[in-house]
């Protein structure tokens, strides 16, 4: 038996109270469990009960390939009232990701509408369509590595469609690196999309709720390229 990709999750929690959790995903652990089976972070989020009769429940989405930040509701109103935050575009999600070549400009956004490439439900795999879901991201250059054609960006969804960075970048012709999908360039080793840092306005008249994942281990060597300092 292979050893498991999240040993000790209590060690990437990156904030609590009594609403909500914030951990740092490791990249290639499915968030639920599907038809292949194998671990997803369901297994572990007893753990994290801290007290309370049920375990805590994700309560957005992230990619089993992509890390970083992942909120979680601890009991069902808290499910409810971060799902109608979520719903919306009032939580500022900031991700991290390197990507072969890169754009000209220092800055700008992405209208790309969004459809799935296959009418078949179970299938997540998405595509640019006039006629698909409005999608919107806004993009700035952090850092580049002329000699290696790498970028690194970040990127901030407005909309929240599957798989919309991913597309998004591809479609822009700098796919992120690592991406067997979308790719369409370099796809050597893991996805290089990070939830970097998740901003919720969970609780009125207060500042809004901000937590960071640090730099995973296997974009390191790629964002240092870029200029990133550690």
């Amino acid at each position: 038996m292979s050893a498991p990709i999240l040993p000790d999750i209590g060690a990437r929690l990156l904030y609590r109270d009594a609403l909500l959790l914030v951990i740092d995903k490791p990249a290639g652990l499915p968030v639920h469990p599907g038809p292949k089976g194998g671990e997803t972070l369901t297994d572990h989020l007893d753990a994290l009960r801290f007290g309370l009769p049920r375990r805590p429940e994700a309560v957005h989405r992230l990619d089993r390939d992509t890390s970083g930040c992942l909120a979680l509701g601890r009991h069902a109103k808290a499910l409810a009232r971060l799902g109608k935050l979520f719903a919306g575009s009032t939580v500022e999600k900031t991700y991290w990701a390197v990507v072969a070549g890169g754009p000209e400009a220092e800055a700008g956004q992405i209208d790309l509408p969004l459809a799935r490439r296959s009418p078949d439900p179970r299938s997540w795999w998405m595509k640019a369509d006039p006629a698909g879901d409005p999608s919107l991201t806004h993009w700035r250059v952090l850092g580049r590595d002329p000699e290696a054609g790498q970028t690194w960006l970040e990127l901030k969804p407005v909309t929240g469609r599957t798989h919309q960075l991913r597309v998004h970048c591809a479609e822009s012709g700098w796919p992120i690196l690592g991406d067997p999908i979308y790719g369409g360039g370099p796809r050597e080793g893991v996805l290089h999309l990070h939830a970097r840092s998740l901003a919720i306005p969970l609780y009125p008249k207060r500042e809004p709720i901000r937590a960071e994942a640090p730099a995973p281990a296997h974009m390191r060597a790629a964002l240092a390229g870029c200029g990133w300092g550690g």
